[in-house]
């Protein structure tokens, strides 16, 4: 991974936002491709000590995605769940995402994903998710998500790679 493929995460104290910024080698329909396509998304999403079981995945306007991680050492499940409000190939996809662990539902944030083309074979991903509170937001930053996504991309640069190699 080259320093320009580096996960960069801003969350400024006391807002309710965190931006994610990736750039991947590969272009923008394929990496699009790899975030809306259940076959490709089980592939890199998470942590690979852990293991997908995606039970809905259907990434239109007014879709729904619903999946679980399991820890297949100590059977720990972590199910998570949204909903697709919009899915713009190959430029957009703004979602909702809920982690079904917490004592009481209703923690649900706003994704927004943009998929900027660098040039034929770049492609940089911006993500923006919006808390409802910034005890939500900071809960999700000590929850150790920023080594999952980091975790999560290089999986999806290996996927990407694979793909153009075909």
């Amino acid at each position: 991974m080259t320093a320009a493929n580096k996960m960069k995460l801003t969350a400024e104290p006391g807002k309710q936002v965190i931006v994610i910024e990736r750039e991947f080698n590969a272009p923008r329909e394929l990496v699009f491709e790899a975030f809306t396509d259940a076959d490709l998304f089980v592939q890199w999403m998470g942590p690979s000590r852990l293991t997908m079981q995606l039970d809905i995945f259907d990434a239109r306007d007014g879709g729904a995605w619903r999946y679980v991680s399991k820890d297949p050492g100590s059977n720990e499940e972590y199910a998570f769940c949204g909903v697709f409000h919009e899915v713009t190939a190959p430029t957009r996809i703004v979602q909702t995402f809920e982690f079904l662990g917490l004592p009481e539902r209703g923690h649900v944030t706003l994704e927004t994903a943009v998929f900027e083309e660098l040039s034929v074979d770049r492609t940089k991903v911006v993500m923006e998710s919006l808390f409802r509170s910034v005890a939500d937001r900071d809960g999700m930053l000590e929850s150790g998500m920023e080594g999952g996504m980091n975790e999560s991309f290089v999986r999806l640069e290996q996927v990407l790679g694979t793909l153009r190699a075909q």
